[in-house]
């Protein structure tokens, strides 16, 4: 198998722990599929066979930081501190773009230069409603935008 350009890739990390391999997994190939389908309409149609300039990748937590080369990319967490080590990391780094009764977040920097959010709620439900209040409220939009944007200002 070729080694994978990770120079195209937009993580969507998830954590390893069973709650979060259950839970979590899912929504993050449902975001994963909306970030396909979003770059689909938004890039330039491409040849048959050539590769996309992007493309979004589910990763664990783990792989993700044992990875140097991922974590320079825009990248997407999905799931609480407690499950998912990137999210834990990234509580700390990221501005809180929404709240909800300190139950459910989306952490992102809405104007800068750091293309890394963190979606997630304090329990699985809370998350799932995370997860979609960060795709009907257009959230993931904007993150997208400022990633095809850097990829465009950088190519």
């Amino acid at each position: 198998m070729a080694d994978v350009d990770t120079e195209r890739l937009i993580p969507i990390v998830t954590g390893i722990q069973l709650n979060a391999e259950l839970g979590d997994r899912p929504l993050a190939y449902r975001i994963e599929q909306a970030v396909r389908e979003y770059l689909a309409a938004a890039l330039p149609q491409r040849p048959a066979g050539e590769l996309p300039p992007l493309a979004p990748a589910v990763v664990s937590d783990v792989f993700y930081l044992n990875t140097e080369a991922l974590q320079s990319r825009p990248t997407i967490s999905i799931g609480g501190p407690g499950v998912n080590a990137v999210s834990a990391m990234l509580v700390e780094q990221l501005p809180t773009a929404l709240a909800i009764d300190d139950t459910l977040l989306i952490q992102m920097d809405l104007e800068g230069d750091d293309l890394r959010s963190a979606v997630w709620g304090m329990n699985h439900l809370d998350t799932v409603r995370a997860c979609d209040t960060f795709l009907a409220k257009g959230y993931l939009d904007t993150f997208l935008k400022r990633v095809i944007a850097r990829e465009e200002l950088n190519s």
